[in-house]
């Protein structure tokens, strides 16, 4: 049997690992952070942080996603063909990212001179 002290220890030490996984598993380089903040069966939460000039390495998104920046910047998204778009996000503002969009294979990239911070609204529903 755990001391209350014991079962604590374990619990964040199990905390930790979901979140060292969960960071693990994201499209983020090293360098980049991702940060699990809520979950449930609806949606899932996370703060990234992306430095800039680390690109994302390809990847898609299987769900529509609420984009809210916390510091803003320029993205460039690469899709696998090698066309491009640059999106501005300001500051304070929330973007809309629809499931048929985030299908296309694609890579971002901070071209700006700060870290991008951002929180990620995933809706595991399809829109």
């Amino acid at each position: 049997m755990l001391t209350r002290n014991a079962a604590l220890a374990v619990v964040a030490l199990l905390l930790s690992a979901d979140s060292l996984l969960f960071s693990q598993s994201s499209n983020a380089p090293l360098g980049a952070q991702r940060t699990p903040q809520f979950e449930n069966q609806d949606v899932r939460v996370w703060r990234t942080v992306v430095p800039p000039n680390a690109p994302l390495k390809m990847h898609t998104h299987q769900h529509p996603l609420v984009i809210v920046a916390l510091t803003g910047g320029t993205v460039k998204v690469v899709y696998e063909d090698g066309t491009f778009e640059l999106h501005n996000w300001e500051t304070g503002k929330a973007y809309w990212l629809p499931t048929s969009e985030g299908r296309k294979r694609h890579a971002d990239v901070n071209t700006g001179s700060k870290p991008l911070e951002l929180i990620v609204v995933e809706l595991k529903k399809d829109d």
